[in-house]
């Protein structure tokens, strides 16, 4: 695309932002997920088959991020419209097409000069001083606003990618802690038909055993559809066949929410595209009014003018007979209709109050969804605290505890298997706990536009793997 005669705004903006579009992704993904240095064969290989074998093997959040922002076609529509708006510029500021009208008479016209066979006329319109100028402030601001839905493209699409790779690491992990408790309750199964032969379980006890064996292959059929409809929205991010398979995800460690709710807000408010959207939209609206009020001024227009004359049929012809006629022309517009002109501003400082008033009710709604999207952080966090450090430790000692007691002779079988489906769902609440904060964190990093989690010597919450 050639920049180089659109408006020096533009130009700049054009040329600078490919360079701070890619800028802007590195430092989202150096500040949300980790990068690692990728290794690059000289040899010549085909790119989309190198990046569909490495999402078959061990992925990371990073390559995920790498993957969508390549292929998603809402960044690809955003970043189109944007080159469009800038486009635009040039036709917005362009002087109207110069008219070129030309006239045969099939019956010349006689003059005292001899016949006028034709004519012709070129004019072009002049726009009043500041117009054109305006109009391309207009192109500028739309310009701006497509290069923020271009930041809100890349950025959601991040977002989405970053909540199904957390959904889709629950869902795992809730399928590998489904076939570990299922492997578990075989053991007790065959444990209490061995006790029931002996008449140490009652019928109800294996009963109970077989129950809970089918509940749990409930949930792992559930889990298995959950898993490859969530894939298949992942792949729907990526562009990729429905169907196509993904490899390992590699667990992200979660810090802790460090951050203050009031920076948040300050954040969001700097940060939130949407604000910044409409506060260009407040912007415009100004520049409106200047050119409705510049639109009331007049227009000028100048041609030249001229006619070919047919030597006379006359015994005596002048002495400049057949001489053609040159003409210069000038004319200007009168804004006579003072209603209209009038109507014409009104509309204008109603759009730009309009504008103003969008603005403040965008960020009610984003201070709104941030109290929102922070209570569900903390919640969460504290959560997966109570879970990973007390709950789900406290139910594994409470189950092997059980299991010796029941061959002791000091407990019911109703103790143990109720043991054991206490620690199946603990295990399940921490996984989900896990997922819930990630999501919720990372929805909450796409509003104030930066990482919350900060440099800290705490503990990491979660280091992604399953307690024993």
């Amino acid at each position: 695309m050639n920049f180089q005669s659109a408006h020096p705004c533009i130009v700049s903006t054009a040329i600078a932002s490919g360079r701070l579009f890619r800028m802007s992704l590195m430092l989202l993904l150096v500040g949300i997920v980790p990068l690692t240095v990728v290794s690059v064969k000289a040899e010549d290989t085909d790119p989309v088959a190198e990046e569909t074998d490495r999402l078959s093997g061990t992925v990371r959040l990073a390559d995920l991020i790498e993957y969508a922002y390549a292929h998603n076609p809402a960044i690809v529509q955003a970043r189109e419209a944007w080159r469009a708006t800038v486009e635009n510029h040039r036709v917005a500021t362009a002087y109207p097409e110069p008219q070129l009208m030309v006239t045969w008479y099939p019956e010349p016209i006689e003059t005292r000069l001899g016949p006028q066979d034709w004519n012709a006329r070129i004019s072009q319109n002049i726009p009043f001083p500041g117009k054109l100028s305006k109009a391309g402030e207009l192109v500028e601001a739309d310009a701006r606003m497509a290069r923020l839905r271009l930041d809100m493209a890349v950025k959601q699409t991040v977002l989405s990618v970053r909540e199904s790779f957390h959904e889709l690491v629950y869902i795992r992990q809730a399928r590998r802690i489904t076939d570990h408790n299922t492997a578990l309750l075989d053991q007790i199964r065959k444990i209490t038909e061995t006790a029931h032969a002996d008449s140490r379980a009652t019928l109800t006890d294996v009963v109970k055993a077989q129950s809970q064996r089918g509940q749990l292959q409930y949930d792992a059929l559930l889990l298995q559809e959950l898993e490859q409809t969530e894939v298949t929205r992942l792949n729907g991010l990526l562009n990729r066949p429905p169907e196509t398979a993904i490899g390992d995800l590699q667990t992200v460690a979660l810090k802790p929410l460090t951050t203050d709710l009031d920076v948040i807000y300050q954040l969001v408010e700097s940060n939130q595209e949407e604000i910044l959207v409409a506060q260009v939209g407040v912007d415009k609206g100004d520049t409106k009014v200047a050119l409705a009020r510049i639109q009331n001024r007049p227009d000028f227009k100048v041609g030249l003018f001229y006619a070919g004359i047919g030597e006379p049929d006359v015994a005596r012809p002048p002495e400049n007979a057949g001489r053609d006629a040159i003409g210069i022309q000038a004319g200007i517009s009168v804004p006579l209709w003072f209603g209209a002109n009038k109507s014409r501003v009104n509309k204008a400082m109603a759009e730009k109050s309009a504008a103003r008033a969008e603005k403040e009710v965008k960020i009610n709604m984003v201070r709104t969804r941030v109290r929102t999207l922070y209570f569900k952080t903390l919640n969460a966090q504290r959560i997966m605290a109570l879970y990973q450090e007390d709950l789900v430790p406290q139910a594994a000692r409470s189950i092997e505890l059980a299991e010796v007691w029941y061959r002791e002779g000091e407990s019911s079988f109703t103790d143990f298997i109720e043991t054991q489906s206490v620690w199946y769902n603990f295990q399940l609440a921490l996984a989900r706990a896990r997922a819930d904060y990630g999501i919720n964190l990372a929805r909450l990093e796409r509003l104030a536009g930066k990482e919350l989690t900060g440099e800290t010597d705490t503990e990491t919450l979660s280091d992604g793997k399953e307690q024993p």
